[in-house]
């Protein structure tokens, strides 16, 4: 009866997921309500992906009061909605204003309208007499009376009507010295009549005079709303904003090098994740057939999410998607090696499944959590861009946990107990020879050594050939970044290289101009000392009608940003490092675990800088975000390595440590090598058919997943055990102390 209750829960358990499934396909594709919430067309899209316009203002100013920026936001905001429904504008830090654009084309003609200041002017209607056709007629035209300037103050006010009692909404004004004379002699002439308030040469009020007004102050009513009532009020005032802006960054890019970005990353993602499920298939049987599904689901609810939390997917956003599949399979692989295990050990499938579960959690979380971590500090210490790449990754690490902890764990119980039972489905670990990975940690440490010298010696030699030490990007080195992208039948040679780089030298008077090749694609990348937005729209004009450029996608930042890139940078990796350390030393109640860890993390960091150095790729945004996914990421295999240490540990003599280390390292040797080997097989996808700047981003990646899972092999382990046994020296009362305290922990749950 018990086990026919457990079908019955398991059968309605799977009815339940494949009607959730149904349902999400049919949201991602059609979408629910009038609005089609939910639909993947839907997905707010960034920048880089839609194409637009990007601007980052510093509001200047000694004293810069909340209502200013108040209103310097609303001016922008009210500019941009002529421009696009869906431009945003909003403030970042105490004095700085971002504004997004997405989907326009006339980028020069916004980036110089908006940082003009609003024209703000009251008139009154006047009739002239003109000659037309040789005939007299009258024409009536707005006479302006005053300015913004004249205005000193304007505030939305409630007042009680006395007539009927209710609430009114009122816009209360008053002018200076020389707005009160003019606005009395108005209102004199203009009794009966209405008084048109300007912004912009747009009418936006145009209330009656119902009396001569001479004391400097008058009330407009009529508002519907205490809402409308302040808008109208920021209208007013921002007319005669004393703010000026000053134009730190701007970012122009084209819609079609946005609809090709996206074009060859879902395709990456999707022979990614088909080579993934093949792989799995091949190493797990049926648990790689479940593992597969658990992945399908994965990639449903990210996005659903992406739509439900209304996230703007960018272009590393959508890398950091297509990676955390690769990342998901992790969670998977350590489970279902697990299983074998316990199926080679002599356990039967049932036993197997409860303990491969139960023993992996651990490692899976705290895997999990640490990289986590280095999600947050992205979150908060990076960019517009590194941020989306974040929150896509942070979600997909939280969506990865949850598939591979309890939808994979439901769907392998439920094929279990329907009749799936031969252990040949769920495979048998083999018992692989062990090997001396404590000696060989030494002669890895060499090799390591030997990589990380020749990247830092190559910097002098990149700076004398280069004239810099790295191939700094506009977010660390500042300036103008432009690239041009021609027809596929134009030859882009040396001679056209040079002609452009001569008129970019011509027109921003200096000769530290440099231009790259864009390999694969028929662009040309061109970095200049900062130019001015007159200088940068001549020289699109220039290489559009001479030079017959396709596109021309602009970045342009300032020193300051620049500045502040590198430091964050720093601070970003050094913080990420202290929080794992603290983390790893608590949930492992040893420090030299954390130790280890982080030596093993900054040699990573080193190495994966030493392929920025040597193959001279971009160091900027996408940099930080490289250096603190290969963090969070090679730190998995470190931290499943310390489990099964810890584990074993609790069973070991004194002087069985460096058994203890090398059997752990053995033991979890195929897992290491899998999920390197479906992570890498999706960023190398990422590689082969990404555009540019995923392209320099991925082959970091690949290198740093590699130099990751060496270094868990062959440098943490050692390192742990050097640490605690001294170099050939078993400190034997060390280990009896970590066996005593879990005895203890035994006896207590007891």
């Amino acid at each position: 009866m018990g086990k026919q209750s457990r079908k019955g829960r398991y059968f309605a358990g799977i009815i339940l997921l494949l009607a959730f499934c149904a349902l999400g396909v049919w949201i991602a594709a059609k979408g629910i309500t009038k609005d089609k919430v939910g639909r993947v067309s839907n997905i707010h899209l960034g920048l880089d992906l839609a194409g637009g316009v990007s601007i980052t203002y510093e509001v200047k100013g000694d004293h810069i009061s909340d209502e200013d920026m108040k209103d310097t936001i609303y001016k922008l905001q009210k500019r941009v909605e002529n421009y696009s429904t869906e431009a945003e504008v909003y403030q970042e830090g105490a004095n700085r204003i971002n504004v997004e654009i997405p989907g326009v084309t006339d980028a020069d003609k916004i980036l110089e309208e908006l940082g003009q200041p609003g024209s703000l002017s009251f008139a009154v209607p006047k009739e002239e007499k003109v000659a037309e056709n040789g005939e007299e007629t009258t024409q009536t035209t707005l006479d302006t009376i005053l300015t913004g300037k004249n205005v000193k103050n304007a505030k939305a006010v409630t007042d009680e009507d006395s007539a009927t009692g209710k609430k009114q909404y009122l816009v209360s004004l008053e002018f200076d010295k020389k707005g009160t004379k003019a606005f009395a002699k108005a209102t004199k002439d203009n009794v009966g009549s209405s008084i048109y308030i300007i912004y912009d040469g747009e009418i936006i009020s145009a209330p009656t005079v119902k009396e001569e007004i001479t004391e400097g102050e008058c009330s407009i009513d009529g508002m519907e709303s205490y809402e409308a009532a302040d808008n109208l009020a920021s209208s007013i005032r921002i007319g005669s904003l004393p703010v000026e802006l000053k134009e730190l960054r701007s970012n122009v890019v084209s819609a079609k090098l946005g609809n090709d970005a996206i074009e060859t990353t879902v395709k990456a993602g999707i022979i990614g994740f088909a080579v993934v499920c093949l792989i799995m298939i091949i190493f797990y049987a049926l648990p790689g057939v479940i593992a597969c599904l658990a992945l399908a689901i994965y990639i449903l609810m990210t996005l659903l999410a992406l739509n439900g939390f209304d996230v703007t997917l960018t272009l590393p956003g959508l890398a950091g998607i297509v990676l955390g599949i690769g990342m998901a399979v992790d969670a998977n692989v350590i489970i279902y090696a697990r299983i074998k295990e316990e199926i080679g050990a002599g356990k039967s499938v049932a036993a197997s499944i409860k303990a491969g579960f139960h023993k992996a959690a651990s490692a899976i979380i705290d895997g999990n959590v640490t990289t986590l971590i280095a999600v947050v500090i992205l979150w908060f210490k990076g960019s517009g861009t590194v941020k989306g790449f974040a929150q896509t990754l942070g979600m997909s690490v939280l969506i990865s946990m949850f598939t591979a902890l309890v939808i994979s764990r439901f769907l392998v119980k439920a094929v279990y107990l329907f009749g799936l039972r031969s252990p040949k489905l769920y495979g048998k670990a083999r018992k692989l020879p062990t090997f001396d990975f404590v000696r060989a940690g030494k002669k890895y440490a060499v090799i390591a050594g030997i990589v990380i010298i020749a990247g830092l010696a190559a910097l002098p030699i990149q700076k004398k050939m280069q004239g810099s030490v790295s191939n700094f990007d506009l977010e660390f080195s500042g300036g103008t970044s432009s690239t041009i992208a021609f027809e596929k039948d134009q030859k882009v040679d040396d001679s056209l290289t040079k002609k452009i780089v001569h008129e970019y030298e011509e027109i921003s008077g200096s000769s530290s101009v440099q231009s790259q090749k864009v390999k694969d694609e028929n662009q040309l990348i061109i970095k200049s000392v900062e130019l001015e937005r007159s200088q940068r729209e001549k020289m699109e004009k220039t290489l559009t009608k001479e030079y017959k450029a396709k596109s021309v996608a602009t970045e342009n930042i300032s020193s300051t940003i620049s500045n502040e890139m590198q430091k964050d940078a720093v601070i970003s990796v050094v913080i990420a490092a202290v929080c794992m350390l603290i983390y790893i030393a608590v949930r492992f109640r040893d420090l030299r675990f954390g130790s280890s860890a982080i030596i093993a993390l900054l040699n990573d960091v080193l190495v994966v800088f030493a392929v920025y150095s040597v193959g001279r790729l971009s160091v900027g945004g996408t940099f930080i975000a490289c250096m603190l996914t290969i963090i969070g990421y090679s730190i998995n295999s470190t931290i499943v390595i310390f489990d099964r240490i810890r584990e074993h540990l609790k069973k070991a003599e004194p002087s069985q440590v460096r058994d203890v280390v090398n059997n752990s390292i053995s033991q979890t040797l195929t897992r290491t090598i899998n999920t390197t080997t479906t992570t890498f097989v999706m960023v190398l996808a990422l590689f082969i058919l990404g555009v540019t700047s995923i392209k320099e981003f991925a082959l970091a990646l690949m290198a740093g997943i590699i130099g990751g899972a060496f270094s868990s092999v062959f440098l943490t382990g050692p390192l742990w055990y050097f640490m605690k046994c001294g170099f050939g020296k078993v400190r034997v009362g060390d280990l009896q102390k970590t066996n005593l305290k879990h005895k203890k922990r035994k006896q207590n749950r007891r």
